[in-house]
């Protein structure tokens, strides 16, 4: 009987598991491929980024793209990792961990704030979290958590992180529906209450929150509502600290 032939597994499909290519094109590097990426997505969002568009800008054509990128879920996974360097993480010897954790959070938030496309592809965007920033990062919080004396470090991670990107993802959409509006955050608001408030009527409990709110700083607010969701799941983490 003939041996059974052994199948060849898939490639992984991530930029982290694929030999990069020597370069054809000195002048074109991957850092200056991904650096003008991240330009493209933060100006027009993830629709609008094509390697045809990202070649054009960098006066390249796709294929000598292609020799540093395989294709664009490769180049989104560079662009993530390139991004997660500006989010800082205080130190592991910090006297009080909430306050680093805190930190730590709002680092986050401010990063998904200023790239808005981050938080809505952290789950599309393959084997990401394989890039040497991303695993810096990770590795920092695991340290804070750990020297904290959580048992299960990990799992309050998980529990902040999907607190965090949840209100970043939503916060960063809202700020997307207003850039587009081309009015300020205020104006959009108000011109928008009467809508809201139309829509709310013969709800009580939504009609009289509507009637009743008071004008109030649209980043003021936004502040507020992330930094109090924030406690909540701090204060329920505290109680999983031994004693």
């Amino acid at each position: 009987m003939a041996a059974t032939k052994k199948s060849t597994p898939n490639p992984i499909p991530s930029v982290w598991t694929r030999q990069q290519r020597e370069p054809d094109q000195p002048a074109l590097s991957r850092s200056a491929i991904v650096r003008e990426a991240i330009v493209m997505l933060d100006a027009d969002g993830i629709e609008a980024l094509s390697m045809r568009k990202l070649g054009a800008r960098l006066n390249a054509g796709a294929t000598s793209l292609y020799r540093h990128v395989a294709t664009k879920d490769e180049l989104m996974e560079l662009a993530v990792d390139e991004v997660f360097a500006e989010i800082t993480v205080p130190s592991a010897d910090s006297a009080d961990w909430r306050a680093a954790a805190t930190e730590a959070a709002q680092s986050f938030r401010a990063t998904a704030l200023r790239h808005r496309w981050l938080s809505s592809v952290l789950g599309q965007a393959g084997l990401a979290y394989l890039g040497p920033n991303l695993m810096s990062y990770s590795e920092r919080l695991a340290a804070l958590f750990t020297a904290a004396g959580f048992p299960e470090p990990g799992r309050a991670i998980d529990t902040v992180l999907t607190y965090v990107i949840g209100m970043s993802t939503t916060e960063a959409a809202w700020l997307t529906t207003v850039a587009r509006s081309g009015e300020t955050e205020a104006d959009f608001i108000a011109r928008l209450m009467p809508a809201a408030q139309q829509a709310a009527a013969g709800h009580d409990h939504l009609s009289d929150a509507y009637s009743t709110a008071a004008p109030r700083d649209p980043a003021t607010l936004r502040d507020t509502k992330f930094t109090y969701g924030l406690d909540v799941i701090l204060d329920g983490l505290q109680l999983r600290l031994p004693h």
